[in-house]
């Protein structure tokens, strides 16, 4: 899958995201140093869990197998982390200052990540096996909320003059977190054709674009940027996350298992009303009619998902959620560039731009 992002700003950011990507180390190499970096703070704050649920937070990071024995998991890409970091070098602010904040943000993420997986009830996050299958349900829960209080612990120690603002917009982070999750989960009992697209995009906004939005705001304030500039990132972040979630819908429908760790279609068989799948139902066509009867079915055999694909991309939900995602970064780097008018001094969080819409996986 090919992604383009227009550049409908006005002020050339479109075009400097490409030319840091291809000119300047990328954002591969940049979330590496981001892991690199994060990395010890999650391990310590993981470490001083007590011991049945520090074993279950380090097999979800991928740093041990489930009999306790060390792994080289994959850990995920550490693109939240990532936006701490730059947001507060492109405001002029010293990266490492917000480390810890980094780290919070990072154990935020997992902690909706274990509660994502029981819900959802997948099977495979990362080429392996989720945590709830492994150590069963009560235990992965009960981590995952072990592990947001590591993060707001994480903020409460840290000495920073901004962990109080961080720890306090964290908070509220997570409060709307809870309420896309609570609102993708209404959505499935609910006739596929009464959902809207509005409805949709305002749950993947705050599900997905409030964490996102939240780590850049907190890199801001650790910058101790100004309200304008912290409330300018927070809106870069969501408009970046409503992206990322349009290609993370696009990748649950078409993505390639070996990469994405997850079955074929398995957003399409869990009947997941994703913002291409509601666009193909809203689309008044006969597809998106033929795809409510689909999702109407209580199970979707293989062959029923395949054509539940086709039907989608037939319905235009592939070319609307491909557009969108494009408009929703062009959105982004402009209220990146009210923040930072000399996008030159955003080189990384451009880098972090692009590959969001860029991303096959």
């Amino acid at each position: 899958m090919t992604m383009t992002s227009p550049d409908r700003t006005g002020t050339g950011a479109g075009a400097a995201a490409r030319r840091q990507n291809s000119d300047g180390p990328g954002a591969a190499a940049l979330l590496g140093r981001t892991r690199a970096t994060v990395d010890p703070v999650l391990r310590s704050a993981v470490g001083a869990l007590p011991g049945p649920l520090r074993r279950i937070a380090a097999y979800h990071f991928g740093w041990q197998h489930a009999d306790g024995t060390p792994a080289d998991g994959p850990a995920g890409k550490a693109i939240r982390p990532a936006l701490v970091l730059a947001s507060a070098r492109a405001l002029g602010g010293e990266p490492g200052a917000a480390v810890r904040a980094a780290a919070a943000v990072e154990l935020t993420h997992n902690f909706t990540l274990l509660h994502d997986d029981i819900v959802d009830e997948d099977a495979t996050r990362r080429n392996r096996p989720t945590a709830w299958t492994v150590f069963g349900m009560p235990d992965a829960l009960v981590a995952g909320d072990a592990m947001l209080a590591l993060a707001l612990r994480v903020l409460a120690d840290d000495g920073h003059q901004q962990a109080t603002a961080a720890s306090a917009r964290l908070s509220g982070c997570v409060i709307e977190l809870c309420a896309g999750q609570q609102a993708d989960c209404a959505f499935e009992s609910r006739d596929p054709l009464t959902v809207s697209l509005d409805e949709c995009l305002t749950m993947a906004s705050a599900k997905t674009g409030a964490l996102l939005g939240c780590a850049c705001a907190l890199g801001a304030l650790y910058a101790d940027a100004g309200e304008a500039e912290v409330t300018a990132l927070d809106a870069f972040g969501r408009e970046a996350g409503l992206a990322f979630q349009l290609i993370d819908d696009l990748i649950g429908i078409w993505g390639d298992p070996e990469r994405t760790g997850k079955p074929a279609g398995a957003d399409l068989a869990a009947h997941k009303k994703s913002l291409p799948v509601v666009a193909a139902l809203t689309s008044g066509t006969s597809e998106g009619e033929e795809l409510a009867e689909l999702y109407r079915r209580p199970f979707l055999e293989e062959e029923d998902v395949r054509r539940a694909a086709e039907v989608v991309e037939r319905a235009g939900g592939r070319d609307w959620a491909q557009a969108e995602a494009g408009d929703r970064m062009a959105r982004a780097l402009h209220h990146l560039s009210r923040a930072v008018p000399d996008l030159a001094a955003a080189g990384d969080l451009l880098a972090l731009a692009e590959f969001v819409t860029r991303r096959s996986r």
